[in-house]
């Protein structure tokens, strides 16, 4: 063997277990959360059981928790919406399961259908309404977990519809 092989001079990295990362049991980075979310939204086994629809208000429930974030499933019936809101201090994922939902931002109005995702940080404001005409079935992800949800004024969200209006953006 050469006296100069990479094997010589690092030694079998087999043999140095210490050197070996050990897998994640949970995410750490918004990529692994997207991921964590596309995971639970391809197995409907994880989900589907848990849905339910109510016609006087959002249903939602709680999925999952991990070290300092967690998972919720959310149901909208044709017209319901959450108003305009931010998360406070958590960054999330949202994710579209089943529909189709509609998110107003100040930046715009973008359809988000089955399998499309957004991801955000802190402070970012933005309303969520069903405007299809069959339910739509949603999960998030917020880290750290959610302690409030700040409402902003209507007149925010007349606003935002406006110019989400004139710069529709298309699911991607």
């Amino acid at each position: 063997m050469n006296s100069d092989s990479d094997l010589q001079i690092a030694g079998d990295i087999l043999e140095v277990p210490h050197l070996l990362q050990a897998p994640r049991e949970h995410p750490a980075t918004v990529a692994e959360f997207a991921g964590l979310a596309r995971e639970i939204a391809a197995d409907r086994s994880q989900w589907e059981h848990l849905v339910r629809y109510d016609a006087t208000t959002r249903w939602y429930h709680r999925v999952r928790t991990g070290p300092g974030y967690e998972v919720w499933l959310l149901s909208w019936v044709p017209g319901q919406g959450s108003g305009p809101h931010d998360h406070g201090p958590s960054s999330g994922v949202l994710t579209v399961l089943d529909g189709a939902l509609t998110e107003r931002t100040e930046r715009g109005t973008r359809t988000l259908g089955a399998g499309a995702q957004r991801v955000f940080a802190p402070g970012y404001v933005h309303d969520v309404v069903n405007d299809a005409l069959e339910p739509a079935v949603s999960l998030h992800i917020y880290y750290p977990g959610l302690t409030e949800m700040p409402m902003h004024s209507p007149q925010c969200s007349a606003a935002v519809a406006r110019g989400a209006d004139a710069a529709a953006v298309p699911t991607a």
